[in-house]
């Protein structure tokens, strides 16, 4: 499926299953699949939807959803050999979009033998939409996006879900994120903030988002280096805007 069809999939089933459902959820329509982590009606019928379209143009392709690992672990433990794959996160930022907070996304990346080979952000309440192919860079609503300028910023900024007591140092500043990864990975490579940092590594989180920062020349790799890509794990998930910011990130976080 050609990348500006992949878009208007995206944008399309926001459009029916996700925004008539922004701000008018009922409590019926909320569910907590684990403790703290939200899923609604409109995370469930969206990827299904989404799913189903792209498999009616390669029906051997693996579905990879959050919602559907969540009822069957199984299909995530497929990715890493799978040879052409869809990783879907269908509302990144679900507390956010129960809560009437328009910072959440609809994410997606395609893999092929393991390489994220293009990937797709759309923030249906900003109305942006961020796509990577690999080789090719990243636009923004059809604009190419340029590297992150340098840092204005004498100590670097990094944002986290859940900042914890000591990571705050004198060599780098630690804020809350903002509650989504779809949201956050465009702040980073439009230089709102250095580095991101993640305890959790889920592909459908970071797949998509991690390909826009390292074609713009960031780096996203675990704290032990070892580079991001499906079926890697690892305890912390850092992501720079630059392989120099990434060490900076790592130094102060882990330690040497």
């Amino acid at each position: 499926m050609q990348t500006e069809q992949v878009s208007d999939v995206l944008i399309d089933v926001a459009a029916r299953l996700i925004l008539p459902r922004f701000g008018s959820l009922h409590s019926a329509d909320i569910h907590e699949k684990a403790p703290g982590d939200l899923v609604t009606v409109a995370d469930r019928e969206a990827e299904i939807e989404i799913g189903r379209i792209l498999l009616q143009d390669d029906p051997n392709a693996l579905i990879v959803g959050e919602e559907g690992v969540f009822a069957e672990p199984g299909s995530l433990d497929q990715l890493p050999n799978a040879r052409h794959a869809w990783v879907i996160d269908p509302v990144d930022g679900t507390r956010n979009f129960a809560r009437g907070r328009g910072d959440f996304a609809v994410m997606l990346a395609e893999v092929r033998d393991r390489v994220t080979t293009r990937g797709w952000i759309w923030q249906p309440v900003h109305s942006r939409m961020y796509v990577a192919e690999r080789g090719a860079g990243v636009t923004c609503n059809g604009k190419q996006l340029p590297p992150p300028p340098p840092s204005p910023r004498s100590v670097p900024l990094g944002a986290t879900y859940l900042p914890v007591s000591g990571e705050d140092h004198a060599k780098v500043k630690v804020v809350r994120s903002w509650g989504s990864c779809g949201i956050d990975y465009p702040k980073l490579i439009e230089g709102e903030v250095d580095f991101l940092s993640y305890r959790s590594m889920f592909p459908w989180d970071h797949l998509a988002g991690g390909l826009m920062a390292t074609e713009l020349g960031g780096r996203m790799a675990t704290d032990a280096g070892v580079d991001y890509q499906a079926g890697v794990i690892g305890r912390r998930l850092l992501t720079a805007a630059n392989p120099q910011l990434w060490q900076t990130a790592r130094d102060a976080l882990v330690g040497g």
